[in-house]
């Protein structure tokens, strides 16, 4: 439909060290989605606090790690849990998306992690993946489960600030990461087991109308997960591809970014002094990379103050 855009390959930015790498470790979360004894670790869900430092989570074995800026990993906790999102609030609060034990808050301090939110009004949830902050505290997370084609009973939430939950949308085949447009207006979610992101657009009562694909993609496994630029435009993991593709605020898609290596790109956030650093994570290799791209990341609420919207993208 549109034209190959230019491709460029990322670079290595840290790996997980040997030492952490827990192959031939059984877990859970493993045995439930037949991956093999090889498998070392999952990073998913990077996030940067306001010093800069980069956290993100391993699925496979309940950890939290923290990156420093040179790349020096250190666990900061471990527990009996399936770490899925993580995001950072306003107020520097860890919060994440948890597949087993719904959304959880995490002390950095302590490595202590609780449940905030274990389940919904119908129950417990079906596996926790992504989430994200709006600006005015109301927090949006993706209840995947194991839905997919076969069973389209993926749902999106808002969390309130208030603490009121409402279910905004149900009936979607493998919801993953989630974020918003610049004005708030409406969510894109990654809908993996339909090789595709959706737009929901917000009517201003919460609810969601005329719900469609906004980006439909092809190959590998499908986009996992995602972040907004300044521009309204999109950087999506796109799993099994080992690639991750900038979009524009129109759908277009302008860069392709090929991993080093592994096929397995699951999710993205920008960094660096001036937010135009991509950085990604790679699940296969158990690697961060990155990858220099045009327009400046929308800054999370959390996140480093060092770029905002008011700087230009060129």
């Amino acid at each position: 439909m549109f034209a190959p855009p230019p491709s460029i390959v990322a670079e290595t930015f840290a790996r997980l060290p040997d030492d952490l790498r827990l192959s031939g470790r059984r877990s859970a979360w493993l045995d439930t989605h037949l991956r093999g004894a090889s498998r070392h670790s999952l990073l998913e869900g990077p996030s940067f606090d306001r010093e800069g430092r980069l956290y993100l989570v391993d699925v496979a074995f309940g950890r939290v790690f923290r990156v420093s800026t040179e790349g020096m990993f250190t666990v900061v906790a471990e527990y009996d849990g399936q770490p899925n999102g993580l995001k950072i609030n306003a107020d520097g609060q860890i919060y994440i998306a948890d597949h087993k034990n719904g959304l959880v808050l995490l002390d950095p301090d302590s490595g202590r992690v609780s449940t905030v939110l274990g389940e919904s009004h119908d129950g417990p949830f079906k596996g926790l993946n992504d989430l994200f902050f709006a600006s005015n505290g109301d927090l949006y997370f993706t209840d995947q489960g194991q839905s997919g084609q076969q069973d389209r009973s993926g749902r999106v939430f808002r969390w309130r600030a208030s603490g009121h939950l409402h279910l905004v949308m149900d009936g979607i085949p493998s919801p993953n990461g989630i974020v918003m447009n610049r004005d708030e207006t409406c969510l894109y979610v990654c809908v993996t087991r339909d090789n595709a992101v959706w737009r929901l657009p917000l009517l201003s009562n919460g609810d969601v109308s005329k719900v469609g694909a906004f980006i439909r993609m092809s190959g590998g496994i499908g986009p996992d997960g995602l972040a907004s630029d300044i521009a309204d435009g999109l950087a999506v993991a796109h799993i099994g591809l080992g690639a991750v593709w900038i979009f524009n605020a129109r759908g277009e898609p302008t860069l392709r970014i090929d991993m080093p290596e592994g096929l397995s790109p699951t999710n993205v956030a920008f960094g660096g002094a001036d937010g135009r650093t991509l950085y990604i994570t790679e699940a296969d290799s158990g690697s961060i990379v990155t990858a220099r791209v045009s327009a400046p990341g929308r800054p999370m609420h959390g996140g480093p103050t060092r770029f905002t919207d008011t700087e230009s993208a060129t």
